[in-house]
């Protein structure tokens, strides 16, 4: 059986570059492995906070640094591992159930995030504990 943590990578983007200015696109069953229900970003983080802090039951994200760098901090009960996003080109697939953090915010750093769902409290785990608790009940549900 494959760990959570091991469907979770970085994906390279198209690049188009051009004496003008490079252009990366992001298609919807092409490059992103699920249906796009929602797009948001993060901008304007205050050296020092950290953004995420949670996990998902049900949601997937593909999380793009279109300008900047910042550290996703991925973990999935029984592993933690970094990713450094720092090119546009460039979009880490979360897939649900594993906590996330993000940090080291660079100046200026934008945080693209495409989701597969609209927002729905519900989904999330905000307590770092019961989401343990449910990754053991499920790690024991699924006899791994």
């Amino acid at each position: 059986m494959t760990p959570l943590l091991d469907l979770c990578r970085i994906t390279d983007l198209p690049k188009i570059q051009d004496i003008r200015g490079n252009l990366t696109f992001v298609e919807g069953g092409r490059h992103v492995p699920f249906g796009i229900q929602r797009i948001y970003y993060l901008y304007d983080v205050p050296g020092g906070a950290e953004r995420g802090s949670h996990a998902h039951k049900a949601l997937h994200q593909f999380i793009i640094s279109v300008s900047g760098s910042f550290d996703v901090v991925l973990d999935d009960g029984i592993t933690r591992k970094t990713f450094h996003l720092n090119r546009p080109y460039q979009a880490l697939y979360v897939c649900p159930m594993i906590w996330r953090d993000l940090e080291n915010f660079s100046s200026g750093s934008v945080c693209l995030v495409l989701a597969s769902n609209t927002y729905e409290e519900d989904d999330y785990f905000r307590d770092y504990d019961a989401y343990l608790a449910a990754r053991r009940a499920s790690l024991h549900y699924d006899g791994q």
